[in-house]
C-alpha cells in the first residue's frame, strides 16, 4: 500500500462568485459571467486555502489526485502539495468537467481505493458530483458556494481541513449518509425557496457510537457484535456467503440461528448453513458451482489476532484462487471499533502468500463496524 494517504481533489473556482454581487448562486456559465461582469471576484479558492493549510505539515503523507489548472492543480501547488494529475478540463471550466473529472477518478479508485473525495463548491457542485461518484468513495464538501443545504459539507472550511487531518493521523472516523440537496435558483430569486433532494453521498464523521451500543460512554460488546451482525445479514441477503473464523463473523451465525465453526469457515446460501468447516478445495468447489447458475458470492471476515490479520491467520482455507474467485469488491471485512483503536494505527494486513494479490488487496477498505455504521481504514501487505 502507499505509504501517502489517496485524497481525490476538485474545486469549483467559481463556486460562490454570484454572492457578493446578489445574484443568489452561481449556477450555469452565463450566471458566471453576469457576476464577472459586475465586478465580482472569486473568492473559492481563498475558502480551500483555509482547510488545505491545515494539512501543510502533512504534505509528503497525502497524495492528491486532481484536475489540472483552476480545477485543482494550481491551489495544491501554489501550498506546496504534490499533484496527481488525471484530468484535464476546459478553460474556464464547466458542469461538464466536474461529470467528466469524476469519471476520471473513478476509473483511478478501480486500481487505488480513495480515502476520500475532498471538493470545494455549493450544492451545485455537490448535486454534478453525486450524479457520478463511484457509491464507494466517501466525500466530503469545502463549503464555498452561495448554497450550502446539502449535509456533504463540513460546517466551514476549517472544520473540513481538521476532519481530513483526522484521517491521515489514523483517527477512526464512521462513515454515514447524508443528503445532496439544492434549491431552484431562479425561483429563489424571485423570493421562494424550493428545495429538492437529488440523492445521497457517504462522508466522514467525527467518531461516535451509535446511543445504542454504548455502555457506560464505551462501547459494549455484545450489543456492537449484534449491530455489525445485523447489518451483515442485510449486505450478504440472499447470496452464497463465505463465512470467515472469528468471534465477529459467530455473530452474524448466531443471529442467523445458524451453528457456526468459530475456527474454521462456513458457507451459507439464502441465509442457510449449507457447508461447515470447509477445505480450500470444498470453498473453491462450491464458489464456483454458485457462480456458474449465476449466484453472487460473498467473503465476510474479521481481523484476526492483535497484528490485524485479515488473511494469513486462522483463515488459510482462504486461497488465493478463491479471493480471486469471489473478487475484491465482494469482501465484507467487520470488526469493532475498539478492536480498530487497539491497533493504534497500523494497518490491517493481507498476508494471503500470494504477493501480487496482497498489493491487489492494499489500499484504504470500508470496515463494517455497526447498523449502517462504517469506517475507512488501511488494508496494507507484508511487503
Amino acid at each position: 500500500m502507499s505509504a501517502k494517504l489517496p485524497i481525490g481533489f476538485m474545486l469549483n473556482p467559481f463556486a460562490g462568485i454570484g454572492g457578493s454581487v446578489a445574484l443568489k448562486g452561481s449556477d450555469g456559465a452565463d450566471t458566471v459571467k453576469l457576476a464577472l461582469a459586475k465586478g465580482a471576484v472569486p473568492l473559492a479558492q481563498q475558502r480551500v486555502e483555509q482547510a488545505l493549510k491545515l494539512l501543510q505539515p502533512y504534505a509528503e503523507r497525502i497524495e492528491f489526485i486532481c484536475p489540472a489548472g483552476a480545477m485543482g492543480q494550481d491551489c495544491l501547488m501554489a501550498m506546496g502539495f504534490e499533484t496527481n494529475v488525471i484530468f484535464q478540463p476546459k478553460q474556464p471550466s464547466l458542469a461538464s468537467d466536474t461529470h467528466g473529472f469524476i469519471d476520471a477518478l473513478n476509473d483511478y479508485g478501480q486500481q487505488q481505493p480513495l480515502a476520500l473525495l475532498l471538493f470545494a463548491g455549493g450544492d451545485g457542485t455537490a448535486r454534478d458530483i453525486c450524479a457520478h461518484v463511484n457509491e464507494n468513495t466517501p466525500v466530503l464538501g469545502i463549503p464555498a458556494g452561495c448554497k450550502i443545504h446539502s449535509g456533504v459539507y463540513a460546517v466551514t472550511p476549517i472544520a473540513a481541513g481538521r476532519m481530513v487531518e483526522q484521517m491521515v493521523n489514523g483517527e477512526l472516523l464512521s462513515l454515514v449518509e447524508a443528503n445532496v440537496m439544492d434549491i431552484d435558483e431562479a425561483a429563489f430569486r424571485d423570493g421562494v425557496v424550493r428545495a429538492k433532494r437529488y440523492g445521497e453521498m457517504t462522508i466522514p464523521d467525527d467518531l461516535r457510537y451509535v446511543q445504542s451500543v454504548k455502555s457506560g460512554g464505551k462501547e459494549s460488546d455484545e450489543l456492537v457484535l449484534a449491530d455489525i451482525a445485523a447489518e451483515v445479514v442485510d449486505l450478504i441477503d440472499d447470496s452464497l456467503a463465505i463465512m470467515g473464523s472469528g468471534s465477529t463473523v459467530a455473530a452474524v451465525m448466531e443471529l442467523l440461528q445458524l451453528d457456526n465453526t468459530l475456527l474454521g469457515v462456513d458457507i451459507v446460501a439464502q441465509q442457510e448453513l449449507i457447508a461447515a468447516d470447509q477445505t480450500a478445495a470444498e470453498l473453491i468447489a462450491h464458489v464456483t458451482q454458485a457462480q456458474a447458475s449465476g449466484q453472487v458470492c460473498k467473503l465476510v471476515v474479521t481481523v484476526i489476532g492483535g497484528q490485524g490479520h485479515v488473511f494469513g491467520r486462522g483463515n488459510q482455507q482462504l486461497s488465493p484462487e478463491l479471493i480471486r474467485l469471489i473478487g475484491i469488491d465482494n469482501i465484507i471485512v467487520v470488526a469493532t471499533k475498539s478492536k480498530l483503536q487497539s491497533l493504534q494505527g497500523r494497518p490491517l494486513i493481507a498476508d494471503t502468500g500470494d504477493v501480487e494479490l496482497d498489493q491487489q488487496l492494499s489500499g484504504y477498505i470500508r470496515v463494517v463496524t455497526g447498523y449502517r455504521d462504517y469506517v475507512m481504514y488501511p488494508l496494507s501487505s507484508p511487503a
